[in-house]
């Protein structure tokens, strides 16, 4: 499902929210109550905040009998950052953010970065090529 990137950015507005992902990934599949210990807040809290990460795509619960454990949607955060990726005007096309994802990047995401690497190669081949070009027929 294709989100509004300004719903999506309103989502990760919320600091909280922000800590919580970064925790997850630091700390792996987590429960509700040691996020809510480990952040200071109530685990109901937690719960709220949780519902609206799972729903925005950028985490997953896994129940394990009593234990549900949370964890981040990597290919849900990975597209999140190709949409933020998208709206930056810097020109960047993210090749400096992007490069520190891709060794959790999914499948889709590593074939696409590749094709955008094999684009940019031969931009600079043809680059190469013409400059050469111009060095002969002026040397």
């Amino acid at each position: 499902m294709k989100r509004d990137p300004s719903e999506l950015f309103k989502i990760l507005g919320v600091d909280t929210r922000l800590k919580i992902l970064r925790l997850l990934q630091a700390e792996g599949p987590t429960g509700v109550k040691r996020i809510a210990e480990l952040l200071g807040i109530t685990p109901s809290a937690v719960s709220q905040h949780m519902k609206v990460l799972r729903q925005a795509g950028l985490a997953s619960k896994r129940r394990s009998g009593y234990w549900v454990p949370y964890s981040v949607d990597e290919e849900g955060l990975d597209a999140c950052c190709c949409m933020l990726i998208e709206t930056c005007t810097c020109g960047c096309k993210g090749r400096t953010r992007r490069a520190r994802r891709l060794p959790r990047a999914g499948l889709a995401s590593l074939i696409e970065r590749r094709r955008e690497l094999e684009r940019e190669l031969r931009n600079v081949r043809a680059k190469i090529a013409r400059r050469r070009g111009a060095v002969h027929k002026t040397g």
